[in-house]
């Protein structure tokens, strides 16, 4: 039996039931379908609709780039100056409440995803798979995780599956997700939680933990994409019958399944309904606190740098450094957003020249702060910056929830089978266009074009990690113009942006490419040639909003760094 320190409450017979703590379960909610490279590459076949970004966990197909095995150097970062906000945070979590047992769960964040509800008898622990929020505090799944363990008594567990390769993740990814759950681990330690990095598919790790450790219960977190539903429907199957298993969505701040029941056409249809829901769902976070109960399993010491060596990655893409991996990273950069550009973001957001973004995708985007956490602390600057914080919490808020949206109702969301069909047939129509020019995929990978706008945008891809969001809208749509169907420009500009953006394989990547070529929560525009009425932009038009000229100097200057 595991350890119980005195003091605390034993757990009775009598079995805890999932739906106990749980209300919403997936019912008669409409669900979709279940269904690398070197700068020299070439452009792969050109055929309609082939896949360049193949969601297949590992590729055990040939890959164009090289492999290297070897223990992969991190680079060398100045060590986090001192973090106000992070204090102050973490003070009010314990301030507000004790455990999350004085807090008041919503379950209707929960799904309960098994017909099984009750834990088994003599059961050692409860565990928390983590995907795609990789963080330790304001995490509604291991917070609920926790809810479970602490009433049955039991030690609660966290483990994240790595596998070797994963879409077209470089090394710049890896070494960020690597890296905040370096942090996750320890803060996990700290706080009587054992974390497991299990090496393998979920599908076979995650059973194969539950089985031999005797876990009573599985939580995961949620993720609209197809991969992802993929391994929870796998994991589902391998699971023992008398296993509960229940999914989380501690990514969104309304989740995704209450904010809307359908595919939503427009921000304009979701807008009211998300809005509708903030004063429910938009609250403060009780604290992950240290775990009463003591786990008998022997946690094993995890290699990182074995961890690194079993990449099967291109390594060639370099680790950005103006983005420090996880959650105290991402506080550090919340917190200057709020003290020195937050002022500055209603009226020059659109600006690539000028700093007023907050740059938070990337933490996002690996789950490494909560959004919600983020929305918060801006909201408390309202009264001084009242439409920054009204433009930031749309972005943030109804326009990721919109994306989230699309990716979950809509299987076809990288791909043009999910275009409306306008934009379908009008794509259709000037299929057969001349373009103004045609180049492959190693002349846009590699900046080779004769629009030096459309070349610098490339570079800060390449060298940052992130593009500026007003020039990443101006950037697919001239990879539109520039090959040879809709088809290959989609997959060019996804290929491109999941490669290169560390916020890449993100439905709001997937979503900003389908707006942009595929017209996507958009409307018809003017007709033109190869564009037909998805709306068009062009390098005279962003020499009106910004100076471009600045902009190329600026990033040209950089190629050096890639």
């Amino acid at each position: 039996m595991s350890k119980v320190p005195s003091g605390v409450k034993k757990a009775s017979s009598k079995q805890l039931k999932l739906d106990k703590l749980v209300i919403q379960s997936p019912g008669k909610t409409s669900r979709p379908k279940f269904d690398e490279d070197s700068p020299e590459q070439e452009p792969p076949a050109k055929k309609p609709n082939s896949r360049l970004n193949s969601e297949d966990e590992t590729d055990s197909k040939k890959t164009n780039f090289p492999i290297f095995k070897s223990a992969f150097q991190a680079p060398n970062l100045e060590a986090i100056s001192e973090c106000t906000l992070a204090e102050e945070i973490r003070k009010k979590r314990h301030e507000l409440f004790e455990s999350v047992n004085a807090f008041r769960f919503n379950k209707k964040r929960v799904q309960v995803l098994t017909e099984v509800k009750e834990f088994p008898e003599n059961s050692k622990g409860i565990l928390y798979w983590m995907s795609r929020d990789q963080r330790v505090q304001d995490n509604w799944s291991l917070l609920y995780a926790q809810k479970l363990a602490l009433k049955q008594n039991l030690p609660l567990y966290v483990c994240f599956c790595l596998v070797p390769t994963f879409l077209n993740a470089t090394i710049r990814h890896y070494y960020f997700m690597l890296e905040g759950l370096k942090e996750v681990e320890k803060e996990l330690n700290e706080l009587n939680i054992q974390f497991h990095l299990l090496i393998g598919q979920a599908k076979d790790q995650v059973p194969k933990f539950i089985q031999e450790n005797k876990i009573a219960g599985l939580i995961c977190d949620f993720s609209p994409l197809r991969i992802h539903k993929n391994w929870v429907e796998e994991l589902k199957k391998n699971l023992p019958d008398n296993i509960p298993f229940a999914q989380v969505d501690a990514h969104n701040v309304v989740p995704c399944w209450i904010a809307s029941d359908k595919l939503e056409y427009a921000a304009r249809t979701i807008r009211n309904k998300i809005n509708s829901k903030l004063d429910d769902y938009l609250t403060e976070f009780p604290p992950v606190i240290k775990h009463p109960v003591v786990s008998e399993i022997e946690k094993k010491t995890i290699d990182w740098e074995a961890c690194y060596s079993s990449l099967q990655v291109d390594q060639s893409v370099k680790v950005v450094k103006w983005a420090r991996p996880g959650y105290l990273g991402a506080i550090k950069n919340l917190e200057d957003f709020i003290k020195n550009k937050i002022k500055f973001y209603d009226s020059e957001r659109n600006d690539p020249n000028k700093n007023a973004l907050s740059n938070m995708s990337p933490w996002y985007h690996f789950g490494q702060v909560s959004v919600q956490r983020c929305m918060l602390e801006v909201k408390k600057y309202a009264s001084k910056n009242s439409e920054a914080v009204k433009a930031l919490m749309e972005e943030s808020i109804v326009r990721r929830e919109l994306a989230d949206n699309f990716c979950y109702y809509q299987p076809n969301y990288d791909n043009l089978e999910g275009a409306y069909d306008w934009a379908k047939l009008t794509l259709e129509a000037h299929r057969k266009d001349k373009r103004p020019a045609l180049y492959s995929l190693s002349e846009l990978e590699n900046f080779k074009t004769s629009d030096r706008l459309w070349n610098a945008s490339q570079i800060q891809l390449r060298v940052e990690g992130k593009m500026h969001g007003f020039l990443r809208m101006y950037w697919a749509k001239k990879i539109l113009e520039w090959t040879e169907s809709p088809e290959q420009g989609l997959e060019y500009a996804i290929y491109l942006n999941d490669k290169y953006s560390l916020d890449g394989r993100d439905p709001n990547g997937y979503v900003g490419c389908m707006w942009s070529i595929c017209g996507i929560h958009d409307q018809g525009w003017a007709e033109r040639a190869v564009f037909g009425k998805i709306r068009y932009m062009n390098y005279e038009g962003c020499k009106r909003k910004f100076d471009v000229e600045r902009f190329i100097t600026r990033y040209y200057a950089r190629k050096s760094e890639i």
